[in-house]
């Protein structure tokens, strides 16, 4: 579908900290750099513009992601990445039971490749040096990355980290800053996911199985999150749905991991319109079915960030864990209850009564819903609307 052009009117309040480029740019002489991006799918969506500058400032070069699981799955997907490995890395939070042999696989494994320059990814919480030791042990000579305290030989390539003393950035301008103190310029800072044709006529045949047309319209709700802290109610997500059917006469997907069924299931309630898709989708899919939504309706996860990609319309039930990640030049409206336990960065609520997003009702929903919905039809609709309750 042809979402509505993107006119900003608003933008989020965050400091931006000016950074100057490196005296020591990468010419065409580095051409294999390895990019270490280790935590979740959304923050590898959030650092594709960053990649294609990388990719695109010289010629000939050639980008690995190093990626989590949850990472490595978008790999595939976006044009600027050439190889992936997959690592679970020990300071990174994963299910995976700390093992040294298998981190001293990936260091050999990284050496094998013969890397000319390594590129580290962090939010400003994370600390970049066990990936600089495990890039230094691997051989590669140039090493960049934010850090906060001296990292001596550890980087060759060090940006002092500015955030949060001086503010802080989106996640795509932080990354976008980093490779440009080593001459990766881009003129495009769009998020970059491709959705393979055999994705969207795999996912047309899915919805046919359930009576849905691929070319109607329809509303999408993503109840789920990782963190049990960034989740609305799965019951307020089934009224807002139902209604929001009622209002529109157009059914609404729920979508979710097989592993997230129960909260799906919740959320999809007893309306006839309503669809549970949990457990049914793959990756490609999902982006298939986010790209043709009219609006995804969602908690601050990875369907928010393909959202973004994709130009799709997105309301942002947005829990206020940490500042930098909310949507990316995509027509959006952000939703959050504003609390004095901001920014506390904790999985699970702290203070045990989740306000910042239990704050937000079911009309809010629905309001921020129908007015992207007009703004799409009139053709014209904001690129970033902060609202609080």
């Amino acid at each position: 579908m042809t979402h509505a052009p993107v006119v900003r009117i608003a933008i989020d309040s965050h400091a931006r900290t000016p950074e100057t480029a490196s005296a020591r740019p990468w010419g065409a002489e580095i051409k294999r750099i390895l990019c270490v991006r280790l935590d979740n799918l959304g923050d590898v969506l959030m650092t594709t513009p960053a990649l294609h500058a990388l990719r695109t400032s010289a010629p000939d070069r050639h980008i690995t992601l190093l990626a989590s699981g949850s990472g490595a799955r978008a790999a595939g997907f976006i044009d600027s990445i050439d190889a992936v490995i997959e690592y679970d890395a020990p300071w990174v939070k994963n299910n995976r039971p700390a093992d040294a042999a298998a981190d001293l696989a990936i260091v050999r494994r990284l050496r094998e490749e013969a890397f000319d320059a390594a590129v580290i990814f962090t939010v400003y919480s994370q600390n970049p040096m066990p990936a600089a030791m495990l890039c230094h042990l691997a051989g590669i000579s140039r090493r960049l990355a934010h850090c906060r305290e001296n990292p001596y030989a550890l980087l060759t390539d060090w940006v002092a980290e500015p955030e949060p003393q001086t503010g802080t950035r989106h996640e795509v301008e932080r990354q976008l800053a980093l490779v440009r103190h080593v001459g990766a310029l881009s003129s495009n800072q769009r998020m970059r996911l491709a959705v393979p044709p055999c994705d969207t006529a795999s996912l047309n045949l899915k919805l046919a199985q359930r009576s849905i047309a691929l070319d109607a319209p329809f509303i999408v709700m993503h109840p789920g999150a990782t963190a049990a802290a960034r989740r609305y109610p799965a019951e307020r997500f089934a009224q807002a749905a139902a209604q929001l059917s009622d209002l529109t006469g157009w059914p609404v997907l729920i979508t979710g991991g097989a592993d997230e069924a129960h909260v799906c299931a919740q959320a999809r309630g007893t309306h006839r319109m309503t669809v549970n898709l949990s457990g049914a989708l793959e990756l490609g899919e999902l982006a298939a079915l986010i790209e043709r939504a009219k609006v995804l309706v969602s908690n601050n996860s990875g369907p928010v960030h393909i959202a973004s990609a994709l130009g799709t319309p997105v309301v942002d039930l947005y829990a206020l864990t940490n500042p930098q990640h909310t949507p990316w030049q995509t027509p959006h409206v952000v939703l959050h209850h504003d609390v004095p336990c901001r920014w506390c960065y904790r999985s699970v609520c702290p203070e045990g009564h989740h306000a910042c997003l239990t704050g937000v009702t079911v009309g809010q929903v629905i309001d921020a819903t129908m007015r992207l919905l007009r703004a799409d039809s009139a053709s014209s609709a904001a690129d970033a609307i902060l609202i609080t309750s």
